[in-house]
């Protein structure tokens, strides 16, 4: 009998709530505050925070934190609104941090 196989997700490290799919990240090239990050176009199960602007590494952003859904651990933030024009991709994505997040169903 062959095994169902679901998505591959991505967890808090924290309490293994689903935060997001593996299919939904755009780019691994990014870092956080406690190494690297992840940028993905969808996150579930979580809440942000107030938003806030930061300078990061590539300029101004208005961020919201993102918090896992059921421990409330930050996991990373959410891109509101970028400044320059060379960063609006940004906008409505999400970064979480490697150092955050598990694998499951790999």
């Amino acid at each position: 009998m062959a095994e169902l196989i679901g998505p591959r997700l991505y967890s808090c490290s924290n309490c293994r709530n689903h935060v997001s799919l593996h299919d939904d990240i755009i780019s691994k090239a990014f870092h956080g505050r406690n190494g690297r990050a992840f940028l993905f176009s969808h996150a579930m199960n979580i809440f942000t925070g107030p938003k806030e602007d930061r300078h990061l590494l590539t300029g101004l952003h208005t961020v919201a934190d993102v918090y896992c859904g059921d421990c409330r651990e930050v996991l990373g933030w959410k891109y509101e609104r970028a400044y320059e024009a060379s960063q609006k991709y940004k906008e409505g994505k999400f970064i979480l941090e490697k150092s955050k997040i598990v694998k499951e169903n790999w």
